[in-house]
């Protein structure tokens, strides 16, 4: 069985949708603030406003991660959506 992961660019736009639209959420205080740098990183990427170096795309990575942890999620599974983690 093929393990599948969420591809990088999904990865940019869930953590982009988060931050636009949760970062006023109490919910995710903590989270945002400790991602305060991944969170706009993935944003910029996902609306193609830069191009990710190596260890941009690492930082969004663990950003991802991170996510995924404070959800409750153990695995990357491969997700499409925002609405893939929140709603299960």
């Amino acid at each position: 069985m093929e393990d599948k992961k969420t591809p990088f660019e999904v990865k940019c736009i869930i953590l982009a949708d988060l931050w636009i639209n949760y970062r006023k959420e109490d919910d995710f205080e903590d989270f945002l603030q400790y991602n305060d740098i991944g969170l706009p990183a993935a944003w910029m990427v996902a609306e193609e406003l830069c191009k990710p170096s190596e260890k941009l795309k690492g930082m969004i990575g663990e950003t991802f991660m991170l996510l995924l942890e404070a959800l409750g999620i153990e695995e990357d599974t491969g997700f499409d959506s925002l609405d893939d983690l929140l709603v299960g």
